[in-house]
This record gives C-alpha cells, structure tokens and sequence, in this order.
C-alpha cells in the first residue's frame, strides 16, 4: 500500500508538471518612488532577505519598477499591481506607499522608507495598525543630526534646507528639524523644490543666508543631490544629509541608518506575510540602528575641517 501510494504521487505531479498545473511561485512586487543608491539598498535588503527563506529560486517572482520621481507614473504602477494579484506588494518610500494603499483593498502592502506612516495616511496606528498595510518607517532623530552640524559649525545660527512640499516625509522631516533647532537656538531657512530639475535653484536661493545646508530624507532631493554640492563647494557652505548613501556623494557628513539592513528588517515583514500573518496584525516597525558617515576631502572643499572626536567615533570615513 505505501509503495502505491508512492507510485500514484509522484505520478500526479508529474502530471500537474507536465500539463502546466504545478505550483506557482509567491509573487512579490516591488516599487519605489524614484531610483537611488538609499531606496535601492531597501529593495536589495527585501531580496536578501526573500533568497534565503524559503520563497527563492523558482518559488519566488520577485519585480520592480521606479515611477523615476513622479507621483502620477507612481499612481500609474500600483494600479497596474493590483491588476496583477501580487501575494505582497513592497512600496518603498512615502509617494509610492500613498498610491498603493489608495488602490490596494485586498492585496497586503507592506511599506518602507516611509518617514511618517501616520502623517502620510498610510495607517491610523503604529501598533496593529488593521486593514492590509504595515510596514517600516525610517524617522530620523533630527535633534541628533542638529548635533552633529554643530561639531563642525559651532556657530550655527541659519541653516538652510531644500525640500520638496509636495513629499508629505520631507514636511514631516521639516517640521520636526525646526522644532528641535528652535530649541537649540538655530534658524531653518527652507527652501522649496517641487521637483528634481528645481534642486539647484533651490539651493542657489540658500547662499549667503545660511551657514550650513541640510538635505533631509527627501526622494527629490537626494535624487539630485550633486546640484546642492556643487552649490555648497561654490559657495563654501558645508551641505549635511540625513541618510548616510549621500556622504559618498559628496556631503560632508551624516548619521543615519544602514539602507540595506532596512531593506532586510523589511524584507522580514514581507516573510511573515507570505507565512500566513495578517498585515494589520503586525506592528508598524522602526528602523533600528544608526551609522556615522564622513567625507574628509569634501569637508575641505567646502570650508570646514572635520573634528577628531567626529572621526574617532565614525563608521565609515569616505576617502
């Protein structure tokens, strides 16, 4: 009985292989607002973490697309994703968050570089948030990042950052950055860059009423980055960044979270759905641990030295 048994299985799957029956693979779908290095160290973290667990290999469809920086190309994919009937759709940062939650009713969405998952209307409630999203928010402690300008500009008085209002993270990321500088004695000077050809206009209208520039954890921003160096080594006005992938692109300095092991803590949620766990069961995590990045030689291009106790305690110092 058990050898016929045996017989008649493997039999049966060979005849699901053969007639295109068999199993298919978990389907998780990716996307993020805008390519660069930070969000792409999420998705690769995601991924790491997806090959070695037990959805990898054949078991395991694994996409992404970029809505390259625009919210309506971002409005555009998550529709096009829940047409697809994804297991897990991955939405990396807050715009392609919004327009996945704002489509998906049934398909679990699990976010992440999402600054302020409750300011962006993505979940009620950090703690069994409900419904079909969680996730995993990377707020900054910006009185720590205030900090660290001020050991290489102890005079501080104006700092000036560009930003995007039209990203609901980077008015959170504001807002919080000007209420801990009030407290410290230093005046935000913002200036606004709806969109990534706007970075070095907006960083232009910064010179000569600032003594250091800020970029926060802003997808246009960042994505265009290299404009606010250029301004800030023309203008020698130290520029700060509040995700360490920036440092090697030229900021002078920043404390921040490892994107890739935010990627993997992520990745873990996405594991425990495709286990069986409800999405709205599980917490809504926040990133944990923190890196000390400096640039030396763009410290010196840009006017200012980088201070030996900044040195002593940095992760990683770029040459």
């Amino acid at each position: 009985m058990k050898l016929n048994s045996i017989v008649k299985t493997t039999l049966l799957a060979a005849a699901l292989i053969s007639s295109g029956l068999q199993a298919k693979p978990v389907y998780v779908a990716t996307t993020a607002i805008v390519e660069h290095p930070a969000l792409d160290a999420v998705r690769d973290g995601i991924k790491a973490v997806l090959d070695e667990s037990k959805y990898k290999g054949d078991e395991l469809k694994f996409t992404y697309e970029s809505a390259q920086g625009q919210p309506a190309i971002a409005a555009q994919i998550a529709r096009k994703l829940v047409g697809e009937q994804p297991d897990v759709i991955v939405a990396i940062a807050t715009p392609s968050a919004q327009a996945a939650v704002s489509v998906s009713r049934d398909i679990p969405v699990v976010f992440s570089a999402v600054t302020d998952p409750i300011g962006a209307k993505l979940v009620q409630t950090l703690e069994q948030p409900g419904g079909n999203v969680t996730g995993l928010s990377d707020m900054v402690n910006v009185k720590q990042h205030l900090e660290l300008i001020k050991e290489f500009v102890p005079n501080l008085k104006t700092l000036g950052v560009p930003y995007n209002p039209g990203e609901a993270n980077s008015v959170s990321s504001v807002a919080a950055l000007k209420e801990a500088a009030a407290e410290m004695g230093i005046k935000v000077i913002e200036s606004a860059a709806p969109k990534s050809s706007d970075v070095m206009i907006a960083s232009k209208q910064l010179v000569g009423k600032v003594d250091a520039i800020y970029c926060p954890i802003d997808n246009t921003i960042i994505s265009a980055v290299e404009s606010v160096i250029k301004v800030g080594i023309d203008a020698q006005i130290p520029v700060f960044a509040g995700d360490t992938d920036t440092v090697a692109r030229g900021a002078v300095a920043a404390v921040g979270y490892n994107y890739f092991d935010l990627g993997r803590q992520t990745g873990d949620i996405v594991v425990s759905i495709l286990d069986g766990e409800k999405p709205g069961a599980i917490d809504v995590k926040l990133a944990k641990g923190t890196d000390l990045f400096v640039n030396p030689k763009m410290a010196e291009r840009m006017g200012v030295e980088v201070p030996e106790a900044v040195l002593t305690r940095a992760t990683k110092v770029i040459k």
